[in-house]
């Protein structure tokens, strides 16, 4: 999929430059667009308090879940990670992406996969972000939830090489591609409760990455039905780990 200019608007309404070096407000949430074959498409970023343009900074990429499908640039960001921000912005001081799934003919587990265009253009605003902004590039993350967090296990999967760590949460992915996750930090969640997406597709991957070699982490909140996504990022010591992640600590997959 070719990708064109960025346009940039800010949450203010003011209309900036193209090429998305804007000057961002710390600590908002702001739109974008990027374009490609298939027109514009919006997405969100997150600034953390206190950015600096002189800084760098960590990335984190969000994958929402099936639910927030659409184009009003608007509802990844009522669920999920974006919330858990607003409530307490200081839980990671990182730059976010919040692009938006636009496919809604896709079953959940296709729609964010790096083959598809929804996945396609949530790759390349990461890449564009990367050079617009001052990004350490050993320190991207992947996080999703329910079709994001199947969304995240491709990816993962696909190229394990580009994070340096992922949060799935009550998702589910292939665990034929275990062997490929070996070597990349994972801190899944799941509810036990989910009767939208059953515990045991975490389950499944975690044990197969484990029997391939790997150590991802796992919490299973006994109870907990498909909304478990709110527990998990407000967990104390999730973002302290994750943001501790660094790509160059450890050795690459064996793809």
């Amino acid at each position: 999929m070719r990708l064109f200019v960025i346009v940039v608007v800010l949450g203010t309404g003011l209309l900036a430059r193209a090429g998305g070096d804007a000057t961002p407000s710390a600590g908002e949430f702001l739109d974008r667009k990027i374009s490609d074959d298939g027109g514009e498409h919006g997405y969100v970023i997150y600034t953390p308090p206190a950015f600096d343009t002189n800084e760098t900074y960590p990335l984190v990429l969000f994958l929402h879940g099936s639910g927030e499908r659409g184009t009003d640039n608007r509802k990844q960001i009522a669920v999920g990670l974006a919330p858990a921000l607003k409530e307490d912005p200081s839980r990671c001081p990182a730059i976010v992406l919040f692009p938006q799934a636009e496919s809604t003919s896709r079953i959940p587990i296709e729609v964010w996969a790096p083959t598809q265009p929804d996945g396609q253009r949530a790759l390349a605003i990461v890449e564009e972000t990367t050079k617009s902004y001052k990004i350490d590039p050993d320190r991207v993350y992947l996080t999703g939830l329910s079709m994001g967090g199947m969304g995240a296990w491709r990816m993962g999967a696909a190229d394990p090489d580009r994070w340096a760590a992922m949060v799935p949460i009550c998702g589910g992915g292939n665990s034929g591609k275990a062997d490929q996750l070996i070597h990349l930090p994972i801190w899944c969640f799941h509810g036990g409760a989910d009767r939208t997406v059953p515990a045991q597709f975490s389950r499944q991957m975690i044990q197969a990455v484990q029997k391939a070699g790997g150590m991802p982490k796992y919490t299973e909140y006994e109870g907990v039905g498909h909304n478990s996504w709110d527990r998990a990022y407000r967990e104390p010591d999730l973002w302290k780990w994750l943001l501790a992640q660094n790509r160059k600590d450890r050795q690459p997959s064996s793809k």
